[in-house]
């Protein structure tokens, strides 16, 4: 028992080390686009759920990777950090799929039966998950954490006390309901290069970004439930220590990416509406009508259109 024990927070360590790298190294790597482009702009909705979900996703990382037995802590302890883990993942959850339903809006053309629809679908998933972490993640006798003892050391870890059934039943939904969001965003993209196709124009950055995105977002997500799910089926310590680093890692790298990406790509795109990096520029949401718009504005308005592009200029150069 004592070297099972051994061998457990040696995994234990080696993955918490791994993951406080991987997330420190993210961290730092978008920095300088984090104070260019959130401190040192106006503030907008998107620019506070990038705050939450970077700064909500590291601090669960943190959390996730010095629980168990990197840093000590009592049973008692352990047990309450877990839930208030657990829970702070299905907060974090419902962040990031705002964030995808946020997009899907605006490459909707704003569509507001898109949204209400979105957001109609959205609120039982969201239930579900409050309920799911009330009866799987907050009562001992489904969830606990036991103290385990070595000859030199001793450290928490998860016991879980039923199958895995139940959160097979209750990932069913969220995935269908990402499932439909992968759907609407690839069929938007279909319409959108056919649009392209037909006025003879190069498809959208921005519109293959968010589905690209989409996409990458549906399958971590996925595997992010698979792996929830087996981790109530009694894993090896091998394969539950690396599904821990897989949950408690790749969710909170790839929301802030998106957010980060599409405002990285408008800054350096040439956009007329530079100095509204924050806002959901119109340049993207629906690019043939805003070209078209240029070309009206400029043939009834010559000297507008001119002092635009100086104004362009200025704030490129970093002109107030």
């Amino acid at each position: 028992m004592s070297e099972e024990a051994a061998a457990g927070l040696r995994w234990n360590n080696n993955v918490s080390v791994a993951a406080i790298a991987l997330i420190s190294y993210e961290y730092l790597l978008l920095l300088d686009k984090e104070v260019e482009y959130v401190w040192k702009r106006p503030w907008s909705l998107m620019s506070c759920l990038y705050l939450v979900v970077r700064y909500l996703g590291l601090f669960l990382a943190m959390v996730c990777a010095c629980w168990g037995g990197l840093l000590y802590m009592p049973e008692s302890s352990g047990y309450d950090l877990i839930v208030l883990i657990e829970w702070g993942f299905s907060v974090y959850f419902c962040f990031a799929e705002i964030i995808l339903i946020w997009r899907l809006y605006a490459l909707c053309n704003q569509s507001k039966l898109v949204l209400h629809v979105l957001v109609g679908l959205f609120v039982p998933i969201v239930a579900l998950s409050i309920g799911t972490d009330i009866y799987l993640y907050s009562r001992r006798n489904v969830f606990s954490v036991k103290e385990v003892m070595t000859p030199t050391t001793k450290y928490c870890t998860l016991s879980f006390n039923i199958g895995p059934m139940v959160a097979v039943y209750t990932s069913i939904p969220i995935m269908c309901y990402d499932i439909f969001l992968v759907i609407l965003a690839a069929a938007t993209l279909v319409r959108h290069l056919r649009e392209q196709k037909r006025i003879k124009m190069r498809p959208n950055t921005y519109v293959v970004m968010i589905v690209r995105y989409h996409i990458m977002y549906f399958a971590l997500n996925l595997t992010n439930q698979i792996l929830l799910v087996v981790l109530w089926a009694g894993l090896p310590t091998p394969a539950m220590s690396l599904s821990e680093l897989f949950n408690g890692t790749a969710p909170f790298i790839l929301a802030p990416r998106l957010i980060i990406s599409i405002w990285d790509t408008h800054a350096n795109d040439g956009c007329v509406h530079v100095s509204t990096t924050f806002a959901d520029c119109v340049c993207w949401t629906s690019p043939p009508n805003f070209e078209q718009h240029e070309m009206d504005l400029y043939v009834g308005n010559p000297e507008s259109t001119v002092t635009c592009s100086i104004e362009k200029d200025d704030v490129e150069a970093g002109t107030p």
